[in-house]
């Protein structure tokens, strides 16, 4: 029998980790974007090291929407299937806490060519 000696509190950002170094390695995926400042940032040609996800918890469930950057052989509508998955089983598997949503956002496609421009 267990007996309980305290609270385990885990906040919100460590979600956010999860959810991110997961995105991260995940083949297919460039790099995270953000959503308000990656139309800024590429008019300025800078590349930025946004997280690219936003997390929001209700009733101990978790909903996050990712923001990527795709490689460009991806295959868009596998990738995204990839990353919900993925990132869902990670978050239920490292924090135990369900998550109702992981909605991705495709923001752009990485061509090397293009980032010059």
């Amino acid at each position: 029998m267990e007996q309980a000696l305290g609270t385990v509190t885990i906040h919100p950002t460590v979600l956010t980790t999860v959810a991110r170094l997961t995105t991260l390695a995940t083949p297919g995926v460039a790099r995270m974007s953000d959503k308000c400042r990656l139309s800024v940032e590429r008019a300025l040609g800078r590349s930025g090291r946004a997280s690219g996800v936003d997390l929001c918890i209700r009733n101990n469930t978790a909903t996050i929407d990712l923001y990527v950057v795709a490689e460009p052989e991806a295959h868009l509508p596998r990738l995204g299937q990839a990353l919900q998955s993925e990132v869902s089983r990670a978050i239920q598997d490292m924090v135990g806490m369900e998550v109702l949503e992981v909605n991705v956002h495709v923001q752009d496609v990485d061509f090397p060519l293009l980032r010059s421009y």
